[in-house]
């Protein structure tokens, strides 16, 4: 089992502490000098600020896609830039020494400086177009690379993960928050360096010209910095929310769809709206919230910028002349001036992707960083052909919330051996099930199959040779012959046929409207919860296995379905190890050996008669099913 590292960053919880922290000091807690409450504020904001790079450079470190070519794509941006400050420097030009010479009006001049300004401006707008495309590819290679690794991530968790987690919140960390980072990487980090170029660039051309008008520019636009600081950390917080409210309404809606069917049957429309209501309307909040501090900020980029621009019309027309500026280099600082309006208008919407990926960015990496605990050994054992017998020595299991499911559960299942494992709901036999096909490793104790420990075994021979076939069996929206011949990769319709036909299922598939092409719609509802059963029985069939792992097949279906599906599974068990899940005794009644859960311990074991005639548990759940189906008779 892999641990944790103490030093992976907690991003998900960190801002919820840090916001709590800062309440705290809002309110003095803790504190009676002035001074040292700001310096406590301070180092706090500052260790946000830190998180907020930290989760932006481990994204990018997770992301080597966007340093593919990098290099060449940031030169290419930096020229396109550059290439944007030269045509005031041309405008000047022209103005000053074609239009207004002291020699008069220079025509070849003129048109020659406008040839190289309209060549420029092309290059520019090729060069920025390539430059585009660059960032969209690498984004795009990004975006699928991340979504991949947080899918798999995902897959390779235990199932006390997926009992700790809502679907819905997992299916957000592949969907939309990496939605955000393709978002900011295709167009936000390459606009903060490409700005930076201009301001710097624009700035120091100004200074050519005249200083002062450099200075003055720098002086009205700088009251917008602490304005927009005080924004952005408001945004972070805002966008945090914001993901974790899509995350929510994600969940709630999976949920709802999900559950269509029984809530109609209840119904318990009313509620299930109510929730989502709930959800919708937290998420609505919190988006109105990010949104407010972006319409703050994208005017206020606007009205610097314009008031940037009138102050220097404004020096330049009254102190022009003693500055040593003429009409052309007037003009161009104006052009200049214009060129800074661009990053100060967008900085508001930079920093908005800016957050919002880092909000993204934070999910993922939390995704990420929880420890695959299931570890797979790169040197795997085969397990051995035929039959598998089970050891499994003082087994137990916790999940992360609540007290343990399993305790001290030591058994020796012989190869080709039919076991039954009954008990209470809650008593622990489903877990017990799941351990067996590994679908988590024991929290305590150890299990082996076929001689082999559960650790050692191969990943892909552990698929092949042990199945479990669930209660409700899941299909895909595909055919039923594709739904079947899942059960082994490769499989031909030949060997589904076959596996069909040795479980006698011919009949019952050419009965279909197209027998084995017959579409069986999304998650299996053209057909009835027993023909899903009989899909699951038919993959199990193909697959083969030494250990196969039955969760009550024959539960919730008609008894038409009931007689095909108990055929079925006696074809099936034949010469196999078998485990099953009996929710009905008639099951353990068949079984060569029954095991017998409560509140989590293996508190009997035997055959049917020995427990009956023992008098203990298991006789008193055979007494009380036999009582309960008498009435159901009468």
């Amino acid at each position: 089992m892999t641990e944790h590292s103490d030093t992976a960053p907690d991003y998900e919880d960190f801002d919820a502490a840090v916001n709590d922290e800062l309440l705290l000091l809002e309110h003095g807690a803790g504190f009676d000098d002035t001074t040292a409450l700001e310096h406590q504020r301070n180092a706090v904001e500052a260790e946000k600020k830190a998180r907020a790079l930290a989760v932006l450079r481990r994204g990018l470190r997770e992301s080597p896609e966007l340093r593919q070519g990098l290099r060449l794509t940031l030169m290419m941006a930096i020229i396109g830039a550059a290439g944007r400050l030269t045509i005031p420097v041309l405008v000047q030009q022209v103005i000053d020494k074609g239009l207004l010479a002291n020699e008069g009006f220079r025509p070849g001049f003129t048109l020659a400086a406008c040839g190289g300004a309209a060549v420029i401006i092309v290059s520019v707008a090729i060069l920025t177009r390539f430059t585009y495309i660059r960032l969209v590819t690498a984004a795009e290679a990004m975006l699928r690379n991340l979504r991949v690794r947080a899918f798999a991530h995902v897959h390779r968790l235990s199932m006390a993960d997926h009992e700790d987690t809502r679907r819905g919140e997992l299916t957000a960390r592949v969907t939309s928050d990496i939605e955000t980072i393709a978002r900011f990487v295709q167009y936000g980090a390459i606009a903060w360096i490409v700005d930076s170029v201009v301001v710097i660039g624009t700035l120091t051309v100004m200074c050519f010209y005249a200083w002062q008008l450099a200075v003055i520019t720098v002086v009205v636009a700088t009251p917008i910095l602490p304005l927009f600081r005080f924004m952005q950390r408001r945004q972070l917080k805002a966008y945090t929310t914001v993901r974790t409210r899509v995350s929510a309404t994600m969940g709630e809606m999976s949920e709802a769809v999900q559950g269509a069917a029984p809530i109609r049957a209840y119904g318990m429309q009313r509620r299930a709206r109510r929730r989502l209501d709930i959800a919708i309307d937290r998420q609505y909040q919190s988006e109105m919230g990010a949104a407010k501090w972006f319409a703050f900020m994208f005017p206020l980029g606007d009205a610097f910028g314009g008031f940037a621009l009138a102050s220097v019309a404004m020096a330049g027309v009254w102190w022009g002349s003693e500055w040593g500026l003429n009409a052309g280099s007037l003009v161009a600082c104006l052009f200049l001036v214009q060129l800074i309006l661009g990053p100060i208008a967008e900085i508001g919407e930079i920093l908005d992707q800016t957050q919002t990926a880092i909000a993204g960015w934070s999910k993922v990496l939390e995704l990420l960083d929880r420890p695959i605990e299931l570890v797979e050994p790169t040197d795997g054992v085969a397990l051995p052909e035929g039959p598998l017998s089970v050891h499994a020595d003082d087994v137990g299991f916790t999940y992360r919330t609540g007290g343990a499911v399993l305790r001290d559960v030591t058994v020796e299942i012989p190869a080709g051996a039919s076991v039954a494992i009954v008990g209470e709901t809650g008593s622990g036999k489903t877990t017990f099930a799941k351990l067996l096909s590994r679908l988590a490793d024991p929290t305590v104790g150890s299990m082996a199959i076929g001689g082999v420990a559960m650790p050692r075994i191969d990943p892909k021979s552990r698929a092949e040779r042990i199945r479990m076939v669930p209660q409700d069996g899941f299909v895909f929206d595909t055919s039923l012959g594709e739904n079947i011949a899942m059960g082994r990769p490769g499989a031909t319709l030949d060997d589904v046929r076959a596996a069909v036909a040795e479980l006698g299922l011919t009949d019952w598939v050419d009965g279909l409207p197209r027998g084995l092409e017959t579409e069986v719609g999304e998650r299996g509802e053209g057909l009835s919860v027993g023909e899903r059963q009989l899909v699951a029985l038919a993959r199990a069939q193909l697959a083969d296995p030494g250990l196969l792992i039955l969760d009550e097949a024959t539960s919730a279906v008609d008894p038409r379905t009931e007689r095909t599906l108990t055929t079925a599974l006696h074809r099936l068990a034949e010469g196999r190890t078998t485990v099953s899940v009996a929710h009905r005794l008639s099951t353990a009644e068949q079984a060569d050996l029954v095991m017998v859960f409560d509140a989590g311990e293996l508190v009997e074991l035997g055959s049917h008669a020995e427990l009956v005639a023992l008098g203990g548990r298991y006789a008193e759940l055979y007494r009380s099913w036999l009582g309960n189906t008498g009435q159901a008779e009468d």
